[in-house]
């Protein structure tokens, strides 16, 4: 730090319980923190000591603090949250991760509990919850599928619906499904990959298979959908932003009563014909303002996947800036 104006300052953690919780085994989790904001931190009992360039200590005060909140409401920090943390700091965010720290959602088959990871994940978990039809948009990683799979499994296991149904358009990205082996299902199995993923994970395969035998759970491609009334259902739809207007305007209209939906989608992954325009992109235009309806927008912050993927989804979004940029610079000459 040579040449640099050295600030010190000192955070108290209350107690040296909150203070092990936020440091980590062998102050691994100070040692992220360092590398991040290129500071020094002492860990003296309840203290966190941290020295460095001014708006660094500041920096790394605001995540110690919103730490501090978060372990003391009883929560485990992890690595993610930490890093989520960081970001939110240096994005000029407010942290608030402590808002995260609250009970589980629900108890998986192998025991884990899921609890929103990000302020992103909590707002589409309260949306669901408050709303009739939701759409979950961004990136991938931000656990839009699975946080959905969760959510019809806990009301289902609520007894809040009688039916899951959960749907996904079969358009091919560079792949032609006329050509894969197979009967229908079998084609349009790999499809749906990721919602089996997530049913599996919840209800283990035992409880899931049972499931679709007696007609509690259906996955079927998007057209298995028209002239139904989906009743006590709660329906998800996936890659939504590869359905086609007509496509989606019948999705919307199968809403029957005491039904939920959930629209997932990443408007950067469209993969519909050139001319074919985002059934997606048009229902979030015209639906906007509509009671009952909320629209939940993803970041790359909300990507809870291996950290790499939030560096690469951060990565292709500025050279699709860069590129419009270009573009419009050219139609201006």
């Amino acid at each position: 730090m040579k040449g640099v104006l050295i600030t010190r300052k000192e955070i108290d953690l209350i107690s040296q319980e909150y203070a092990a919780a936020i440091f980590g085994s062998l102050d691994k989790n100070l040692s992220l923190l360092e590398r991040e904001f290129l500071v020094d931190i002492a860990g003296r009992g309840s203290l966190a000591v941290v020295s460095g360039d001014e708006a660094a200590v500041e920096a790394t005060g605001k995540v110690l603090k919103e730490l501090l909140k978060f372990v003391s409401s009883g929560s485990a920090l992890d690595e993610q949250t930490l890093r989520y943390c960081v970001n939110m700091v240096r994005s000029g965010d407010e942290p608030a991760v402590s808002e995260l720290g609250t009970g589980a959602l629900f108890i998986t088959q192998g025991g884990k509990p899921v609890k929103p990871k990000t302020l992103g994940q909590k707002r589409f978990i309260e949306a669901i919850e408050n709303n009739f039809v939701v759409f979950g948009v961004g990136p991938a990683g931000t656990g839009k599928t699975y946080l959905s799979v969760v959510m019809a499994v806990r009301a289902l296991k609520n007894r809040e619906i009688s039916r899951i149904i959960l749907t996904r358009p079969a358009v091919e990205a560079g792949e032609k499904l006329g050509f894969l082996p197979g009967d229908l299902q079998t084609k349009i199995d790999p499809y749906l990959r990721p919602l089996y993923d997530a049913l599996f994970d919840t209800l283990g395969h035992e409880g899931y298979l049972r499931q679709v035998e007696r007609g509690v759970i259906e996955i079927a491609p998007l057209a298995y959908m028209r002239g139904r009334t989906l009743d006590n259902a709660f329906v998800i739809l996936d890659e939504a932003q590869n359905t086609t207007r007509e496509q989606m305007k019948m999705f919307l209209t199968r809403l029957g009563a005491g039904s939920k939906m959930v629209i997932n989608g990443d408007v950067t992954q469209i993969d519909l014909p050139e001319g074919k325009s985002s059934g997606l992109v048009e229902a979030m235009r015209v639906l906007g303002g509509v009671e009952g309806i909320a629209e939940v927008k993803f970041s790359e912050k909300d990507v809870v996947r291996f950290r790499l993927v939030a560096d690469i989804v951060k990565a292709y979004e500025r050279a699709e800036m860069k590129k419009n940029s270009k573009g419009a610079r050219k139609h201006v000459k």
